[in-house]
C-alpha cells in the first residue's frame, strides 16, 4: 500500500461524494477483539478546544507577490500578470505538432489559493547539494517573497529528490535535488502532511545541485476564525477505535502487506496509546463536497501513536483520527 494512495483516500473521505467515508474507514481500521484492553498511556496534554477556520476563496494574490514569483521563476520576459481571480499559466513551447497535453511549469490558481513553479528542465546532477540550513533558509526567503508571515510556518524534515528511470513512478537511488516543506501552523499546530511531501497548506520548496531553484508550491488561502469546538475525551477516542472509525497509516511507502498488518491487529493482547498529535486539515473528515468545490473549512484532526502487543512481539501503529468531540459523536452514530 503506497502512502500517496492512502492520502488520496483520506482526501476522498473529506472531499469526495463518490464513496461512503465511514465504510472506507472500516477497511482501514483495526478490528480489535472486544477482550483487548485499550490502554491510554499518552502523557501529552491537548488543548481543551480548537478553532475551526473558514477558508476565504478565491485568494487574489497581490501585485507584489505575483511580481516576486515571476522573478524567482525567471519569467520576467513573459510579462507580469495583474492580480485577478482568473487562472494564469505559463506552458512550455512544444511546437504546433506536439501530440499530448502541453506541460505547465508556472501557475496561479486563485480558486485554490495555489501559486507554483516547476523548472521545465530540472537538473539531474547529484553533486553539490545544499545542506539543511541552506535549504531551509532559501525556503524561508521564498516564503517571505510570496507574502507568507514566517511566524506562521514550521519547517518539516528536509528530504531528497531522486531521478526516475523510464517509469517516472520508480525513482532510482541517484539524488537530483533536495526538498523541504514549510507547513502552515495555527497556534503552533501544523497542517497535516504525510511524510512531509507538501500536500497541505504551506510552501513546498526544492533546490537542485549548486542551489539552483527547482520548484516552489504555495498553498495559502486566507483564513478566518469561525467557531471553537470542544476536544474529544479519552473515553470518546477509545470508543472511536472500538467502533472502527479511525485509519491505520502505513509505516513505510513501500509497505506492500499493509492490509495484512491491519488484519493481524485483531490478535493484539493489548493496544496502548502512547502519543497524540493534533494537526489541521483542509476540509472536514467524513463529510463530502460536490463538484470539486474547494473545502470551505480548515478543521483539526489527530495522529495517534500506539503499540499493539501480541505477547511475544509488538507492532508500532500510527492512527489518523477525529479529535473534536462533535466529530467523534457524529462518527459514532453513522
Amino acid at each position: 500500500m503506497k502512502a500517496f494512495v492512502l492520502i488520496a483516500m483520506i482526501s476522498a473521505m473529506a472531499l469526495s461524494s463518490l464513496a461512503d467515508p465511514f465504510a472506507l474507514m472500516e477497511k482501514f481500521s483495526p478490528h480489535l477483539s472486544t477482550n483487548t484492553p485499550i490502554l491510554w498511556k499518552a502523557t501529552n496534554q491537548l488543548p481543551k478546544d480548537f478553532w475551526i477556520y473558514r477558508r476565504i476563496l478565491p485568494r487574489v494574490f497581490s501585485a507584489t507577490v505575483i511580481s516576486n514569483a515571476i522573478v524567482m521563476a525567471s519569467l520576467e520576459t513573459n510579462g507580469i500578470p495583474e492580480p485577478s481571480t482568473n487562472d494564469f499559466y505559463v506552458s512550455e513551447d512544444m511546437g504546433p505538432n506536439y501530440p499530448g497535453a502541453v506541460p505547465v511549469y508556472f501557475g496561479i490558481i486563485p480558486e485554490d489559493a495555489h501559486l507554483y513553479y516547476d523548472a521545465p528542465h530540472p537538473d539531474t546532477n547529484s553533486t553539490d547539494m545544499p545542506d539543511d540550513g541552506i535549504l531551509i533558509q532559501r525556503a524561508r526567503d521564498c516564503a517571505f517573497q510570496l507574502g507568507v508571515d514566517l511566524a506562521l510556518v514550521a519547517a518539516k524534515k528536509p528530504g531528497f529528490i531522486f531521478n526516475s528511470d523510464r517509469d517516472p513512478t520508480k525513482p532510482t537511488n541517484q539524488i537530483c535535488g533536495r526538498r523541504v516543506f514549510l507547513s502552515r501552523q495555527l497556534h503552533g499546530i501544523t497542517f497535516y502532511d504525510h511524510d512531509d511531501n507538501g500536500w497541505s497548506e504551506g510552501l513546498s520548496f526544492a533546490l537542485s545541485s549548486g542551489g539552483k531553484p527547482r520548484s516552489f508550491y504555495l498553498d495559502w488561502p486566507e483564513l478566518q476564525r469561525n467557531e471553537r469546538r470542544q476536544t474529544a475525551s479519552v473515553q470518546q477516542l477509545i470508543a472511536l477505535i472500538r467502533a472502527h472509525r479511525i485509519i491505520v497509516l502505513p509505516n513505510d511507502i513501500h509497505e506492500d502487506r499493509f492490509f495484512q498488518r491491519i488484519e493481524s491487529l485483531s490478535n493484539a493482547k493489548t493496544f496502548s496509546i502512547t502519543n497524540i498529535i493534533p494537526y489541521y486539515l483542509d476540509g472536514k473528515l467524513g463529510e463530502t463536497n460536490q463538484n470539486d468545490v474547494p473545502p470551505e473549512y480548515a478543521t483539526p484532526i489527530a495522529e495517534i501513536d500506539a503499540i499493539a502487543d501480541f505477547g511475544n512481539s509488538n507492532d508500532a501503529v500510527r492512527i489518523f483520527s477525529f479529535i473534536l468531540s462533535s466529530d467523534v459523536e457524529r462518527a459514532l452514530t453513522k
